[in-house]
């Protein structure tokens, strides 16, 4: 059954996580994708994938995703994080972070969770 998968990520982390979809991109292909701006965007263009973007997530992008979190709307949320950098949305994020946890929507903050999320949509 296809899962709708919400795509984030900092900036500095773009580039990891644009590498991991088009490394999974198989996989991926068969579940509604969705994103916030940017990286919605470049994960669309490098792995030729259709990803529904929603605002940059300064700007309410996190917070459109989290409302469909809460509409029952996300399954899986995929949201590479720069521990090392502030954000001055950081707010924003946590909220989104809470919000997931309040639902029971699984959340990857890295490659590793990733992964095996991603492996537990494989079969």
């Amino acid at each position: 059954m296809a899962k709708t998968i919400a795509l984030i990520a900092h900036d500095n982390m773009k580039p990891t996580i644009v590498e991991w979809c088009v490394k999974n991109r198989e996989v991926l292909a068969r579940h509604f994708l969705c994103g916030t701006g940017t990286t919605a965007a470049r994960i669309s263009e490098a792995a030729n994938l259709p990803v529904h973007a929603y605002l940059s997530g300064p700007l309410g992008g996190d917070q459109q995703i989290g409302a469909r979190v809460a509409n029952g709307e996300i399954d899986i949320i995929i949201f590479f994080s720069d521990p090392l950098t502030a954000m001055p949305h950081d707010p924003d994020v946590k909220a989104l972070l809470r919000i997931a946890q309040v639902y029971d929507i699984p959340i990857a903050n890295n490659k590793a969770t990733a992964d095996c999320i991603i492996k537990s949509l494989e079969g």
